[in-house]
């Protein structure tokens, strides 16, 4: 069910003319980023191709994937791809008693660390970063990713992406040398593949990327959840956000090794939407109030400057925000967002499109209206029984 709404509904609200765009937020999250694939298959059958993606690390790669592809080959690019860089598993996961399917897991995310993932990353051999001594800036890591921009060439057509054709696309990254976060995006800029391998270049496994001189790492080390590019687009405008979480923020007390690493890396990549949320509607107040005031003005006093300052602030807009949490746990495994066995990530894909048909229907029951809302959450309503959600 919906969230309680950030600010109640103003009496007076009138139904607006402009069909509100459809925007699709895709987090950081390695091989949970298979569960985004399955999202956008449903929303893709369903009549709802997002006008704009944008994703950070791996959601980056999915943005770049969807954005970057005529419609009607969209899906299969996103099968091809997860389907290249997934593993055999061992054994038949469906014949295999739960605890046999979490050793084989383990054994397979094991593989991924030692050999890497064919078309992604593989590891550097005799790699003197690994031995603490200096190394070029774009050699320093544990893992090499120069097949993903193979990798991201075959699968991403750059000319579409950069074309009127495409969809609008932003990837983000966080500058090495200063820390701060960057936008890439084609509506104002074209990308290519360094600028999506950037977003997802997570220290120190994977190397900064260097983009017009400047070296990047993953978008995610300043905000894994990238929702501020759609609260502070400008011009605003009505908007239903879909919002998928791949990591969890609440979560038990850990007792081992195991879930104090579980619990951190969560915590660390958890969505901080809330934060940004509570910032666009302090804005979205003061706009208010500030037209409210002018109206008061007597017709004397409103000059030019005035209704200049008020017209770039831009129409009332509402935001519709429906957020997909990805529900697997993979028995709290720490190096869960490494396990690309080809059991989870079917298991992903398939519970991400599941997730999706409920937040479509969530999304029917979202009017938009001008109102003094300014944002609303939604959840999806409570459904799947725990035992369901084991990762297979």
């Amino acid at each position: 069910m919906p969230r309680k709404p950030a600010a109640k509904t103003s009496s007076s609200a009138t139904a607006t003319a402009v069909k509100p765009r459809v925007a699709l937020v895709l987090q950081g999250g390695g091989a949970l980023g298979a569960y985004q694939a399955g999202v956008y298959q449903a929303l893709h059958e369903h009549g709802m191709t997002p006008d704009w993606v944008v994703g950070t690390s791996i959601g980056a790669i999915n943005a770049a994937i969807i954005a970057g592809n005529p419609r009607e080959v969209r899906i299969e690019r996103l099968r091809e791809f997860w389907d290249s860089v997934s593993h055999a598993d061992l054994l038949d996961m469906q014949q295999v008693p739960d605890s046999t399917r979490q050793l084989a897991t383990w054994l397979t995310t094991m593989d991924t660390f030692a050999r890497g993932v064919p078309g992604f990353f593989s590891p550097r051999p005799f790699n003197p970063f690994a031995m603490g001594l200096p190394v070029p800036p774009e050699e320093a890591s544990f893992y090499n990713t120069e097949e993903l921009r193979t990798t991201l060439n075959k699968y991403v057509d750059f000319d579409f992406l950069n074309s009127k054709a495409g969809i609008r696309l932003t990837v983000s990254a966080v500058k090495v040398t200063c820390g701060t976060l960057t936008k890439f995006d084609t509506a104002l800029q074209p990308l290519n593949a360094d600028h999506v391998m950037a977003s997802g270049a997570l220290p120190p496994g994977f190397a900064p990327v260097r983009v017009d001189g400047d070296l990047y790492w993953d978008g995610g080390l300043y905000s894994n959840t990238p929702l501020e590019a759609v609260l502070n687009d400008e011009p605003r405008q009505d908007t239903l956000c879909m919002m998928v979480d791949l990591w969890h923020a609440d979560g038990p007390e850990p007792t081992t090794l195991e879930a104090v690493q579980t619990r951190q890396k969560d915590v660390t990549f958890a969505s901080r939407s809330q934060r940004h949320i509570d910032s666009y509607l302090k804005q979205h107040q003061l706009r208010r109030i500030a037209r409210e005031f002018y109206e008061r003005l007597p017709a004397a006093q409103r000059t030019a400057a005035d209704r200049k300052l008020l017209a770039d602030l831009g129409a009332e807009a509402t935001m519709h925000i429906v957020r997909l949490p990805y529900a697997g746990r993979d028995w709290n495994m720490a190096s869960k967002d490494v396990n690309f066995s080809r059991g989870s990530i079917g298991w992903r894909w398939e519970q991400g499109y599941q997730d999706a048909l409920r937040g479509i229907e969530v999304s029917k029951g979202c009017p938009f209206q001008t109102t003094d809302a300014g944002v609303v959450v939604h959840e999806l309503p409570a459904m799947v029984p725990p035992e369901a959600l084991k990762q297979k």
